[in-house]
């Protein structure tokens, strides 16, 4: 990193990032600004590699900074520096085109850490923003049918089979039981869903994600 622009309105934390980065970027040149204005004027005079944004700045969001500073600079890294860690804030600025989310709450350590991994290619995120990222990108569940709520395990079992096109017989067979209590099953299946053939039952066991994985 050759050169890096801090945009942070509190004076002290602001000296306290100066201090993270040249650290971690020993030979970088550093540029303070206290606000988005100053960030744009320097944004527009030199170009940077790494940028460190406050959110909340005196006249206005560092979402929208960054918004207006990736086009200037492709080749520089936009990194939120913030005490806000709900959605509200993380998702604006990841689709401003933040590159990475850091909370000011983290030891200085660990913040300069995750800093000095950017030169490995990795993105500099809070373990908590890591986590909250994952949860929400999280394939959801879906949700179980309410009918097949209402099937017994076993009677989920023999909608299955007769749904593959087995046989009362076949179907006792596999499941160790006598053919008249699978048809008494077959007909309670049926009455709780309201069917009567097994095209219906076919359709029921898609539906419901009986052959999921099978």
């Amino acid at each position: 990193m050759k050169r890096v622009l801090i945009v942070e309105d509190i004076a002290d934390t602001r000296a306290w990032l100066r201090g993270i980065v040249a650290e971690v970027f020993v030979e970088a040149a550093i540029v303070e600004a206290a606000n988005l204005a100053a960030a744009d004027t320097a944004s527009d005079r030199e170009s940077f590699d790494l940028l460190l944004c406050d959110l909340n700045l005196p006249d206005g969001f560092g979402a929208d900074f960054i918004a207006r500073f990736k086009p200037r600079h492709p080749q520089a890294l936009c990194v939120v520096a913030t005490t806000f860690d709900d959605d509200e804030h993380l998702f604006p600025a990841l689709q401003a085109g933040a590159d990475g989310y850091l909370l000011k709450g983290l030891p200085r350590s660990q913040i300069a850490g995750l800093l000095q991994g950017i030169t490995n290619g990795q993105p500099p995120l809070s373990p908590s923003i890591a986590r909250r990222l994952m949860e929400y990108f999280k394939p959801a569940v879906p949700p179980t049918p309410p009918e097949c709520l209402e099937l017994t395990p076993r009677e989920c079992e023999t909608l299955l089979l007769i749904a593959k096109g087995l046989s009362l017989k076949e179907v006792a067979r596999l499941l160790n039981i006598s053919q008249h209590t699978v048809g008494g099953y077959v007909k309670e299946v049926y009455r709780k869903l309201g069917i009567c053939s097994r095209a219906e039952a076919a359709l029921e066991a898609s539906r419901m994600g009986l052959f999921r994985g099978d």
